[in-house]
């Protein structure tokens, strides 16, 4: 997820030989993800649903919107569709298992339930743009509406105590209102007209406001209270960095404000830099862990 955001924001900003380079980096880490994915579903069943039960494991669905969107960027419809339809087919399932075990104080992995919905709506409006397909746009609004109440459900159990004592998932809570924000400018470049355009115009710039005061808050007390073990959470940090850059600069584009375009690129740089450290942090872990 992460890596594979990175490199939709290096393609947005015409950054395309390390778009590229990231999106080889997204596809590999996919492609390995997935196959322990289903070995573990034939092999060993009761471990898989075990952690099927976990809000970490709707990152299967998110991961694969997120490579389908950039795969239909770089203009294959055909394996972007078959990411779409393989993210349609498993989010049901996961969903199901998630809510079903969700306590009352929950990380900030809770918020995945709407990541992952969303990120359907994204890839589904990316497509309808890209190949003309119209009927997509309804399938991302479904999608997209669906997403914003289980934000609002997720949030209803997310711990907040978890924004200064969290090991850096909590930073799903920004990611969520992130990629909601994307998936409604993304709808807007449909042609919705009159009230329907209006509504959907206010609701993406309240929900891209939202974002920007949560990373600010998040920001802020990661500040007030350093964490700088490694903690393969952190990859669930820099996720919402990315998403955060990319929702931005893509409204931008479609509100035609400059200025947010601009905050959008220099967010991308940041998300780019917390990638690279979170990389040096895990080889640096592995070497001590290695030593020792």
């Amino acid at each position: 997820m992460a890596t594979g955001i990175i490199s939709i924001g290096l393609h947005l900003t015409d950054f395309e030989v390390l778009s590229v380079l990231w999106l080889v980096l997204a596809a590999g880490a996919w492609l390995v993800l997935a196959a322990d994915f289903t070995v573990r579903l034939l092999s060993d069943q009761d471990r898989w649903r075990s952690e099927a039960d976990t809000p970490p494991a709707l990152t299967a669905v998110a991961a694969t919107t997120v490579l389908g969107t950039r795969l239909a960027l770089l203009g294959w419809s055909v394996l972007a569709v078959f990411a779409l339809v393989i993210a349609v087919a498993v989010w049901p399932l996961l969903l199901a298992f998630v809510i079903r075990r969700w306590g009352a104080r929950m990380p900030g992995a809770a918020f995945l339930v709407c990541v992952s919905t969303q990120g359907i709506a994204v890839l589904s409006a990316t497509l309808a743009a890209r190949d003309h397909a119209s009927w997509l746009d309804w399938v991302g609004l479904v999608f997209w509406c669906g997403g914003l109440v289980l934000c609002g459900l997720a949030f209803g159990h997310f711990d907040l105590r978890q924004v200064w004592t969290g090991r850096g998932d909590q930073w799903v809570a920004a990611g969520a209102l992130a990629i909601s924000a994307l998936a409604g400018a993304e709808l807007l470049g449909a042609h919705w007209t009159g009230t329907a355009h209006h509504v959907l115009r206010v609701l993406t710039l309240i929900l891209l406001a939202l974002n920007l005061i949560g990373y600010v808050i998040l920001l802020l007390a990661e500040f007030a209270r350093p964490r700088p073990d490694y903690d393969i959470r952190r990859w669930a940090t820099v996720f919402p960095l990315g998403m955060t850059a990319v929702a931005v600069y893509t409204t931008a584009g479609v509100i035609d404000v400059p200025g947010l375009s601009a905050l959008g690129r220099i967010l991308l740089f940041v998300a780019v830099a917390a990638w690279l450290y979170t990389l040096v942090a895990l080889l640096r872990a592995r070497i001590r862990v290695g030593r020792v």
